[in-house]
């Protein structure tokens, strides 16, 4: 026995007397509290069980001896208790990390402190020691997975640059598919809305047909106006503009960022705002009409009146319907939307005034004004001069900077002592392809088999036309309609006359 145990031991319970309440018969007894004495003796005389008097967990409760308090008279003994064995915690795979391990340096200790050897392997281990282990497939699966994840999101991006570049001038295909089979009409034959089975337009040029019934025809008037003149004005290029009947009218030039790109879009753009603000002054669009926002006196003796061109309105559907087709934040798409608001900007500022005189016998007493639209032609020449003087640009950042995150990014001339170009001139990023001979890649047809003029010393001459390889001469007879004569009333009569011309073809 344990010294001091005998102190402690548990003391023998002590026998309590009954007791007996005043007034209660002989025979009935209370123990103390806790006991059960008073309820085994009640329930006996009454002939209930125990278990039912006492409840669950009273008998177990009085069985048991009394403890004392500690520190009333001994210490309590201490517990031994069993240690309880550790339970096998869950080994939780974890995914292996796609950032690469870091390599660590590890100092070869036997060659010497004086001559550190220094050994760089993935994760601190050597070839031979990590081809075994476990994490050598996980690190290279991750690097696997980094390789096939760079080179996923660089042909993206390259498909996405592609098809940007795709459906830049997209639109410029209806011109040879928008007929009458592919309109819609409601009961007075009034043209509607382009039929859906037609692909070239997107969805935002698709809704701005349908709200505007009747542009459509307009937008491919101004189109076919747009080529013929870019036709006129390279007649004699080495670039004569050439076109071809499918979707890509222009060809793989408008896939470049040269200067005959920038007069591309710069015409187009120009053709369709031209087209649609001469519509709404004839009320062929049933959305807009003549601009009445120039009323009143003028002048001294003239006042403004008539049905002035609404080049307000072609501006702005110029601008949302032609613009929507460029995607994109690089430099050909900045390049595009500069070149598409400049042949905008040029049919603006050709605006010119017209008046007609009223007053008696033809005197020009008052005048009524109003603003008409240059000829076609005109904007053509002042978009040819300008091409002339391009201003070669590249992509300017100008920061971070949020409060102006709209004007981020922009152009900058090429060569920093050139001033920035204004919203009128062209603008471009590379030089210009070689047209002297055909090429498949950039999609030049070369001049071989165009006349030249053989006594310009111009661009025109067979000397730069040909490109330096020559021409040869020969005749053709041509017949002609000559002395046309007007017969009242009313027929033309004329006679045919056959000349012979001097061909310079070049080879």
């Amino acid at each position: 026995m344990l010294p001091g145990a005998e102190r402690c031991a548990p003391a023998a319970p002590s026998r309590v007397q009954p007791r007996r309440l005043p007034g209660e018969p002989p025979g009935t007894a209370h123990g103390p509290p806790g006991t059960g004495t008073g309820q085994r003796a009640a329930g006996t005389a009454h002939g209930t069980s125990d278990a039912a008097l006492q409840g669950p967990g009273r008998e177990l409760r009085a069985s048991q001896p009394r403890r004392r308090a500690p520190g009333i008279g001994c210490s309590p003994l201490p517990v031994e208790r069993s240690p309880r064995p550790p339970s096998p915690r869950p080994q939780r795979s974890r995914p292996p990390s796609l950032r690469p391990a870091r390599p660590e340096t590890r100092v070869d200790v036997a060659a010497g402190p004086g001559a550190p050897r220094h050994h760089k392997y993935p994760g601190g281990r050597s070839p031979a020691h990590s081809a075994g282990s476990p994490g050598a497939g996980a690190m290279r699966a991750a690097a696997l997975g980094l390789a096939l994840r760079a080179l996923w999101a660089l042909a993206l991006s390259s498909l996405s640059n592609t098809l940007a570049v795709n459906n830049s001038g997209r639109w410029w295909g209806i011109i040879n598919v928008a007929s009458s089979t592919n309109l819609l009409t409601d009961s007075k034959n009034v043209q509607l809305v382009l039929d859906p089975s037609l692909q070239l337009l997107s969805r935002k040029q698709r809704k701005l047909i349908r709200q505007n019934p009747g542009i459509l025809h307009s937008v491919s008037s101004g189109l076919q106006t747009a080529l013929k003149e870019c036709k006129w004005q390279f007649r004699n290029r080495r670039w004569n503009c050439p076109t071809s009947q499918g979707p890509n009218i222009f060809g793989k030039i408008v896939n470049r960022g040269c200067r005959e790109t920038a007069f591309i879009f710069a015409i187009t753009s120009a053709g369709v705002t031209h087209s649609v603000a001469r519509s709404c002054s004839e009320g062929s669009i049933e959305s807009c009409t003549c601009d009445y926002r120039r009323r009143g006196p003028g002048g001294p003796d003239w006042h403004w009146g008539g049905c002035s061109d609404n080049i307000d309105f072609g501006r702005l559907f110029g601008r949302e319907f032609v613009d929507s087709s460029e995607k994109g934040r690089d430099l050909r798409f900045l390049m595009n939307l500069h070149n598409n608001e400049a042949g905008r900007m040029t049919v603006f500022s050709e605006m010119r005034q017209e008046c007609k005189c009223h007053g008696m016998s033809g005197s020009c007493t008052v005048r009524t004004c109003w603003m008409r639209l240059p000829t076609f032609r005109a904007v053509g020449d002042v978009l040819k001069d300008r091409f002339d003087g391009a201003s070669r640009v590249i992509y300017g950042n100008k920061g971070s900077n949020r409060a102006s995150r709209v004007e981020l990014h922009h152009l900058e001339p090429e060569n920093p002592a050139h001033k920035p170009p204004s919203p009128h001139d062209l603008v471009y990023f590379e030089k210009s392809p070689n047209f002297c001979t055909y090429s498949g890649k950039t999609g030049t047809a070369g001049t071989t088999g165009r006349f030249c003029n053989s006594s310009s010393p111009g661009l025109d001459g067979c000397e730069l036309l040909c490109c330096g390889r020559g021409y040869r001469t020969r005749t053709q007879r041509v017949t002609e309609r000559c002395n046309c004569t007007f017969h009242w009333c009313c027929h033309v009569s004329c006679l045919n006359c056959t000349n012979t011309q001097v061909l310079h073809e070049c080879l």
